[in-house]
């Protein structure tokens, strides 16, 4: 499995830190809490996408792209580190982003990832709810060929095999920091959306006599949708790296009972398990992907799914300019309201 055959360019601070989280394992009375900083890869307040846009953005420079093209909703944080990886790699940058379904403020239209977007210097255009996202990023990868440019087309989220290499890495990379500090992992736990991060996960811990369990905690689409879309890029990757004999169905476990009503609307355990960590670790999640992750993992360490003993890794995929445009979920933890 060598990564190292494929194009790559260098944006993540890696390896990332591996770090125990002692007091709220203490306060929760197990399972042994570790936390996985993909919050700390350094592109643009970093993030999980860094990882996947290594092999992305080397691809488009082998390509011999000069625009890259990719979509997410308002707030993605996909679209913010490509912007920064294209900015870092001297390549032009063109965002799709989707409006929400529901009326937000201004804050939510304007601030957080938007204002870090425009001032990386991507193009921005929009779409309602429902358009064709993958028709708007190829006409204007037409556009951009029109003009005499070539385009690289990213999708959504980064999740394609090609990406997912970024968490085939990863997983060699937690393997060996967990050798180090003396443990053996019995179980990561992640967000999961546009699925790729836990697709990498799952192949790059195949055929590891200690290959733990991985759960992805569902924040995006129905759970089926989102299994399937994880196991497709998965077996595509494993044949990417030369995996033969494909990837078993149950290595794949996706969870959206803590995803509430829908993805990006907050719900009450993600605000709970947002300020656990924050008040007993001094950690800050975001409130569309990793605060309902973690609400998953402390309901099933309450649920006693764990023993006490086992070892579990929370991947912390980043998002934190999100938490900013989220300021009125949050007036029951700060005491402070949002007008």
């Amino acid at each position: 499995m060598q990564l190292a055959a494929f194009p790559r360019a260098p944006l993540a601070h890696l390896p990332t830190p591996l770090e125990p989280m002692a007091s709220l394992s203490k306060h929760l009375g197990g399972p042994n809490l570790y936390i996985k900083r993909d919050d700390c890869t350094g592109l643009a307040t970093g993030g999980n996408k860094t990882r996947k846009l290594e092999f992305l953005i080397g691809d488009a420079l082998e390509a011999g792209a000069d625009t890259v093209i990719t979509a997410g909703a308002i707030q993605s944080n996909h679209t913010r580190q490509t912007a920064a990886a294209a900015a870092k790699m001297r390549l032009k940058c063109e965002h799709i982003l989707v409006h929400p379904e529901k009326e937000h403020g201004s804050e939510y239209i304007f601030g957080g990832n938007v204002l870090l977007n425009r001032i990386l210097g991507a193009e921005l255009n929009y779409l309602d709810p429902g358009d064709d996202v993958l028709s708007a990023m190829q006409k204007r990868a037409e556009s951009v060929r029109a003009s005499g440019g070539v385009p690289y087309i990213i999708p959504i989220g980064g999740s394609n095999p090609i990406g997912a290499l970024g968490y085939v890495g990863a997983a060699h990379e937690l393997e060996m920091q967990a050798d180090l500090l003396g443990f053996k992992i019995d179980c990561v736990v992640t967000a999961t959306a546009s699925g790729s991060s836990q697709s990498g996960l799952v192949v790059g811990f195949l055929g590891s006599s200690r290959a733990p369990r991985i759960i992805g905690f569902n924040v995006y689409l129905d759970d089926s949708v989102v299994q399937a879309h994880v196991l497709e890029v998965a077996v595509a990757a494993a044949e990417l790296v030369g995996i033969r004999g494909g990837v078993p169905d149950d290595t794949v476990v996706v969870d959206g009972a803590y995803r509430g009503t829908g993805y990006g609307e907050p719900t009450d355990e993600m605000v709970e398990a947002l300020g656990l960590l924050a008040r007993f670790e001094g950690i800050v999640l975001d409130p569309v992907y990793t605060g309902k992750a973690f609400a998953g993992l402390i309901n099933r360490i309450r649920e006693g799914f764990f023993r006490a003993s086992d070892n579990v890794v929370f991947l912390h995929t980043g998002g934190i300019p999100e938490l900013f445009v989220y300021r009125s979920s949050f007036e029951k933890l700060t005491g402070v309201p949002s007008t």
